[in-house]
């Protein structure tokens, strides 16, 4: 890489070196460049070159601060959304937190509401079950009763029947007659 740099200073450095004679010559390349230099500058000057690029760089400079200055803006805008709409996220993670709390207590509610429904609705079949089975048992026994008289009344009838005589059932009827005169008076 120093090679090459050192080459490059020579192969330029070269036609400067060319000069030779007297400098106030107009031979002299170097008095003729110098003078083109300073023909230049005054050129530039006497068009008010400098402060013309000046003005451009001037402008320039204004615009690049006031679209720094609106990129600032726009930064500074673009953090207070994000915060609110942070704030925002936040406020709505509350809310499903609480919405979620509710319905977890709804359902636990609901769940012992329907436990305490299911146990009065299971007391309620248990009782009507008992009752059946007292009813069933209170016809069952009215039953066996009923033919246990039906069976002892034929059974005294075939034994008073085959014992009695016709006075016997004379003075039976007579007295039957007589306690239903003394109930019905």
């Amino acid at each position: 890489m120093m090679k090459k740099l050192s080459i490059l200073f020579t192969l330029t450095a070269s036609p400067a070196l060319a000069a030779s004679g007297p400098f106030f010559s107009l031979s002299n390349t170097n008095l003729v460049v110098l003078v083109a230099f300073i023909l230049f500058v005054a050129v530039l000057m006497h068009f008010n070159v400098p402060s013309m690029i000046g003005g451009v760089l001037d402008k320039r400079a204004e615009g690049i601060k006031s679209d720094l200055d609106e990129a600032r803006a726009l930064r500074e805008e673009a953090q207070t959304i994000l915060a609110s709409y942070e704030r925002k996220q936040e406020e709505v993670k509350e809310q499903a937190d609480r919405i979620v709390e509710h319905a977890k207590a709804e359902a636990a509610a609901a769940a012992v509401a329907a436990k305490e429904e299911l146990k009065g609705t299971i007391a309620r079949r248990l009782q009507a079950a008992v009752d059946q089975i007292a009813s069933a048992e209170v016809s069952a026994v009215k039953e066996v009763r009923d033919t246990a008289i039906t069976v002892a009344v034929a059974a005294a009838s075939d034994v008073i029947a085959k014992q009695m005589t016709a006075t016997e059932g004379n003075k039976l009827i007579d007295a039957a007659i007589a306690e239903v005169d003394t109930k019905l008076h």
